[in-house]
């Protein structure tokens, strides 16, 4: 192995620039990885996406060792004649067709998760309410799941890798680099996910939606424009993702807001007339409650409920 190309400012370039594309073109197979993990049993969850990002830098590494395949994975296997997109003729490649079976997963397993949250699947659950236990998964199957995904994830950023660098040594050091990071984040970006249902149902919206970009892109249906290697609809989705993720918190933050507010005239309003909130029955608790939202409404109003 020659480390001596780490003297060179090129090697570093290329170094700091394919990490960067690996982080930003992994967000989706994060968000993948973080919703598999959900259907592994609590107590299994952190071990798992810890152990589906290692499976993840291994499978990504092993795509790496073969450089020379990858170059060839943009050949086409097949044309069908007379028929035209892009003004080139109709033919699907190695890389065309795994993009096209990713991406309908991709869409399947987004619209049943979808499916399953609109249904209050989990929580009936939690509550001993659903008429058949939600759908697990061993430890096995979600790393098995998270490894090939991957491979649809990554094809084309370890195809621009492969572009950008000549040596492996660096390719597969970025690789490890954005993955090693990705650790740090995924636990906290996990439980903010599956804490906010709102974030989740975002979540299952994006992979849906990049499924079916995956699935149009395997069919050489695409803008043709390329921004930071990724096409540019598929980009206008991330700003999209981005837009509504900012949204959503603000909405979050203006709620937890108002209920702290709301919190404290209710007890101000229980106070003044004469409540203990420490000291009352839950009957009488309740009524003083109810009498201090009516209060909220009609300021006027001194009826006692």
């Amino acid at each position: 192995m020659d480390l001596s190309i780490f003297a060179t400012p090129e090697a570093w370039i290329s170094l700091v620039t394919l990490m960067f594309l690996e982080i930003v073109l992994g967000v989706d197979n994060l968000v993948f990885i973080v919703l598999t993990s959900d259907r592994l049993p609590p107590e299994k969850q952190h071990i798992g996406r810890k152990l589906g990002l290692l499976g993840a830098l291994v499978s990504r590494c092993i795509f790496l060792c073969f450089a020379s395949f990858l170059v060839h994975m943009t050949d086409k296997l097949f044309t069908i004649p007379g028929l035209y997109i892009n003004g080139a003729e109709f033919g699907l490649s190695v890389r065309d067709l795994v993009l096209f079976l990713g991406g309908l997963y991709l869409i399947y397993k987004g619209v049943v998760e979808l499916r399953d949250v609109l249904k209050l699947s989990e929580e009936k659950e939690s509550q001993g309410d659903a008429d058949k236990p939600r759908k697990t998964i061993g430890l096995a199957g979600a790393v098995a799941t998270i490894m090939v995904m991957d491979i649809v994830f990554s094809i084309d950023s370890v195809i621009t890798a492969v572009g950008l660098a000549n040596h492996l040594i660096v390719m597969i050091i970025a690789v490890m680099l954005a993955v090693f990071l990705m650790m740090v984040f995924i636990d906290p970006i996990s439980d903010f996910i599956n804490t906010h249902t709102e974030m989740k149902i975002l979540a299952l919206v994006f992979i849906t939606v990049i499924g079916v970009l995956l699935v149009l892109d395997g069919l050489g249906i695409n803008s043709g424009i390329e921004v930071l290697d990724m096409h540019a609809e598929k980009l206008m989705v991330y700003f999209a993702m981005v837009f509504a993720i900012v949204l959503e918190v603000i909405q979050m933050r203006y709620n937890k807001n108002y209920q702290e507010w709301t919190m404290r005239k209710n007890l101000e309003i229980m106070r003044a007339r004469g409540y203990d909130p420490q000291n009352t029955d839950t009957i009488q608790l309740a009524n003083a409650l109810i009498e201090a939202e009516n209060l909220k409404k009609d300021p006027n109003n001194n009826e006692a409920i």
